[in-house]
Formats: structure tokens, C-alpha cells, sequence
């Protein structure tokens, strides 16, 4: 029985890698069909060729459709305007969902230093990359890719063209920008993985360009868990159960007061907070 990882799907049919540089186009057993079958999918393949039984999966995305994802590029860049909010839902996602997280900010050619801004707030966060397409400097990102991969963020912010530039061809399509309304023009359709080797493979995604909080399976209590900036001064809280959002007692809103904690990350979290506390309402 053979093995192999599903890269692309199209209707009920299904493009898989099964080693070897090899790749076959498939349909899948009837009895998969309440269950699906995703890209990402680590799949078992009949004598037919037909795909008779899935591995257990990692995880599972819906949004995009997306299996068993190891690391995520959040892609960023100075040109658009960065969605900060954004950024922060994806890195509370990938937390929820054990998928490990990297900040990649593209077109270092346009803005050095908004870049090295924006590296600057998620400096103690997680971990970040700078570079551009245009030079040799994004191929430091092609040793990351490890596993299943997804570069996720903004339309127009380069994911399609980091894609054709550590891959060296022009396999994906890459996204416009319009100066007008000051974002791009989404180009990616399906979820397709790249291969870059064995067990290297990485996806542009069309469904993280924005992120409901609707995806974010916690309460709002519990968002405060997902700001590691928050936790070292918490302790100084008067009240244990302290959201950090009233202006006495609050050792968190003192450290923000001192410049210890980002402005800018504070209130992403207090306008998280208050739509996931919307969606608990409906």
C-alpha cells in the first residue's frame, strides 16, 4: 500500500506527492467522503491508486481548507500598510492550533527601517525574518521550510512571489497592488502545496488574508493567555482574574503606562477582546 500527501485538490480530484519526485492525479473510496479529504492530508493509496484511508491528522483548518500544518510564515511588509490586528490573530491561531509561527517581513528593498520597526514590536514574540524577494536575502527563508507549511497575511505582501523566488520558477501567481485603495487584489484561488524537497512543502493560502475571531475557539477570558508580554508582569494584578483592561489595580496597564508593553499590541488585544465577547453574545 502506498503512502503520500495530498497537494492540491480540485473538485473530487486529488493531486498527490508519493515520493521519488513523483506525483499522481487520484480520486478517493466513497467511505472517505463524510470525513473529506484536504490538502495537507497524509493519505494511504490502494493497489489502484485510489486513496482508501487517511493518517490521523495534526490538525485541521476549515478556513483555509488545510491539513496537518507544522509552521506558519506570517507575511508582512511595509508596502501595504501592515494589518497589525491581523498579525496578532494569526499568531493567537497558530498557538491554539500547535502550529509554530514565524513573522516574515517582505520587501526590506522599499523600507529597511519600517521593517526593522515592525521586527522591533514582535521582537520578544516570536521569531522574525527580514528580507526581499528581489535579492538573495529570501532564501534564508527556504531552510524553515520544514513539514507542512502555509505563508499566511495581507493580499500583495509577496507570498506568491517568496514562492517563485526560493522555488527559482514561476510556479504561483502573483498578487497586484492597488495604490488607490491601498490593498492587493487576492490571485490565490485554491490551497496548493510546493515541494522543496522530502517532507518540505509549502502553501500559499487565499483564507488567512483576514481572520474572524469567529476562528479563534476561546472565550475572552482566556485571550489574555496569548499575550506572553502580559505575563510577566500579571502577577502584580490585584485580583487573580484581572483582564487588564481597567485603569486601577492593574499591574499590566502600569506596564503599559511605562512604555514596558506595546501600545499597538494593546489595543489589538482590547478590540480582539471585544469581538470575541460579540460572538459569545450571538
Amino acid at each position: 500500500m502506498k503512502q503520500g500527501i495530498v497537494l492540491k485538490k480540485q473538485a473530487d480530484v486529488f493531486e498527490v506527492d508519493v515520493g521519488e519526485k513523483s506525483t499522481i492525479q487520484t480520486k478517493a473510496r466513497k467511505n472517505l467522503k463524510k470525513e473529506g479529504v484536504f490538502v495537507g492530508d497524509k493519505v494511504f493509496l490502494d493497489d489502484d491508486n485510489t486513496i482508501c484511508k487517511l493518517e490521523k491528522r495534526k490538525n485541521l483548518l476549515i478556513r483555509p481548507p488545510l491539513a496537518n500544518l507544522d509552521r506558519m510564515f506570517i507575511v508582512v511588509a511595509p508596502v501595504p500598510k501592515p494589518d497589525f490586528q491581523l498579525i496578532d490573530k494569526l499568531l493567537i491561531f497558530c498557538a491554539l492550533n500547535a502550529i509554530e509561527p514565524i513573522l516574515c517581513i517582505n520587501k526590506s528593498d522599499l523600507n529597511e527601517k519600517e521593517c526593522e520597526k515592525i521586527k522591533n514590536i514582535y521582537k520578544n514574540i516570536v521569531k522574525t525574518q527580514i528580507f526581499s524577494t528581489l535579492d538573495e536575502s529570501v532564501l534564508k527563508l527556504k531552510s524553515k521550510v520544514c513539514g507542512i507549511c502555509a505563508l499566511a497575511g495581507q493580499s500583495a505582501v509577496g507570498k506568491s512571489s517568496i514562492i517563485n523566488a526560493i522555488k527559482k520558477e514561476q510556479v504561483a501567481k502573483v498578487d497586484t497592488f492597488s495604490k488607490k485603495i491601498e490593498r492587493g487584489k487576492q490571485t490565490t484561488r485554491v490551497v496548493e502545496l510546493y515541494c522543496f524537497g522530502k517532507n518540505k512543502f509549502l502553501a500559499d493560502t487565499a483564507g488567512f488574508s483576514r481572520l474572524d475571531e469567529s476562528l479563534l475557539k476561546i472565550d475572552e477570558r482566556e485571550l489574555k493567555r496569548y499575550y506572553p508580554e502580559f505575563l510577566r508582569f500579571a502577577s502584580g494584578c490585584k485580583y487573580a482574574s484581572c483582564d487588564h483592561l481597567a485603569a486601577q489595580n492593574c499591574a499590566v496597564v502600569d506596564a503599559l503606562k511605562r512604555g514596558e508593553i506595546s501600545t499597538l499590541r494593546y489595543e489589538n488585544y482590547r478590540k480582539i477582546y471585544e469581538n470575541l465577547k460579540k460572538i459569545k453574545k450571538y
